[in-house]
């Protein structure tokens, strides 16, 4: 049989460079589908979906809740032309009673070891409308290499320059915070992958540079130590959230190629200076993660933290509005306050005010969002910003012998003078 793998495209924020990474999702679905099963995938970022293509069975993967409406109205189309649908993925589990109306079927929770069954019931004409395993995660250890052959990788680049893949060594999350949505979809409990299985699927990623996707490598030290040795000897250069603050782990991390993380900044505190100071010490780069809108901020705190962002030496910040995606802590205390007044899921893009703040308007903290970005990006651009971390990461790359551009004529001419013109150190 052949299943026609979708990831419905969405709307970027305003102002932002764009460019789009080659999502995990659906090839870590793919994965887990029997070995009979013929797949082609399209990533509606980069390229049309073509509604005529002869497939037995459409899946759609739907990540952000910004992709939800799409993802609905390609279900439609395909429904016309009397194929199933069936949905999966995390909004798929955010917005789930809505994606019912649109779906033969909707797969709640991780796949692997079930899809087999499912398949099996398309066969019989038995399809399902609901296979819910969100409270039964299947063992970690039956997480395979992603079906990364499934990429157009010509259609995954920035000026030449091609774009991370995605990979994740874990999955849950031991913390709960406030705005995330991440305790619901994949568990309190941390299940980190053995390492023989992270290594023999980073043996089959050609691509120099990764982002670590899992939502916190600082769960367990232990752990994050012995991740970062077996990394070592790829040579990879990669991009993750949070990494433990201990020079120890940080020294390992640097070691094991850690490029920059992603670090929340959410207070002016000397802690928040000294860590981004301790990443930079290490030669990790920072991009500061920054929430507006909470229920403890004023106006002039806002005001505060950015200035504060300019002081620290940030290399990149990324602010976001206080957004309550459903299921959230976030979501039920202000639904029950009657605060959200904006149920248009396309705007949960964590750049658009749908709810009333308390300490301010929406109108003035969608004003304050905007002015943080043009503050922080005032003397240097976002693209300026991300080139100069490129540039360092290319330096490191060009001294182990790793740095390959996938369009070399295209990154040299971008790229190469500026590289060329650097001090070839460590």
């Amino acid at each position: 049989m052949h299943l026609k793998l979708i990831y419905p495209k969405w709307e970027k924020l305003k102002g932002q460079t764009t460019f789009n990474l080659p999502p995990h999702g659906p090839v870590a679905f793919a994965a887990t589908l029997p070995e009979y099963v013929t797949i082609s995938f399209t990533d509606e970022n980069v390229e049309a979906v073509d509604f005529d293509d002869d497939c037995d069975l459409v899946a759609i993967s739907m990540m952000l809740s910004t992709q939800v409406k799409r993802g609905w109205a390609i279900a439609e189309e395909f429904r016309k032309r009397g194929k199933k649908v069936l949905f999966g993925g995390i909004a798929t589990m955010l917005h789930a009673e809505e994606t019912l109306n649109h779906a033969d079927a909707v797969f709640l929770g991780e796949a692997e070891g079930r899809m087999e069954q499912v398949i099996n019931d398309w066969r019989k004409g038995s399809l399902k409308k609901v296979y819910n395993y969100m409270t039964q995660q299947p063992s970690i250890d039956l997480v395979g290499p992603a079906r990364r052959d499934l990429y157009k990788r010509e259609l995954y680049n920035h000026k030449g320059v091609q774009m991370v893949d995605l990979f994740h060594a874990s999955r849950g999350c031991r913390f709960s915070c406030y705005p995330c949505a991440v305790a619901y979809l994949g568990g309190r409990a941390f299940r980190p992958r053995p390492l023989d299985k992270v290594i023999e699927e980073m043996a089959t990623i050609d691509n120099n540079r990764l982002f670590i996707v899992d939502n916190s490598l600082a769960q367990d030290k232990k752990w994050e130590i012995e991740l970062f040795k077996e990394l070592i000897p790829f040579k990879k250069k990669w991009i993750s959230h949070t990494i433990e603050d201990d020079p120890a782990v940080l020294d390992l991390a640097a070691q094991a190629g850690a490029w920059y993380v992603y670090q929340a900044v959410y207070d002016t505190s000397d802690y928040i200076k000294e860590r981004i100071k301790r990443y930079h010490d290490y030669g990790i780069g920072v991009e500061g993660t920054i929430l507006l809108g909470l229920d403890n901020q004023t106006e002039d705190d806002v005001k505060r933290l950015i200035d504060f962002l300019l002081e620290i030496d940030l290399d990149l910040a990324e602010f976001t509005v206080m957004t309550p995606f459903p299921h959230t802590k976030g979501y039920d205390d202000l639904l029950r306050q009657g605060r959200i007044f904006d149920f248009d899921w396309n705007h949960y893009n964590a750049g658009q005010v749908v709810f009333h703040p308390k300490q301010m308007t929406a109108e003035r903290l969608q004003e304050l969002y905007d002015y943080a970005w043009e503050t922080f990006y005032r003397q240097e651009s976002q693209e300026a910003r991300m080139f100069r971390l490129f540039c360092n990461v290319a330096i490191r790359e060009m001294n182990e012998g790793t740095y390959r551009p996938r369009n070399r004529e295209l990154a040299n001419k971008s790229f190469g003078k500026e590289i060329k013109n650097k001090p070839l150190t460590r």
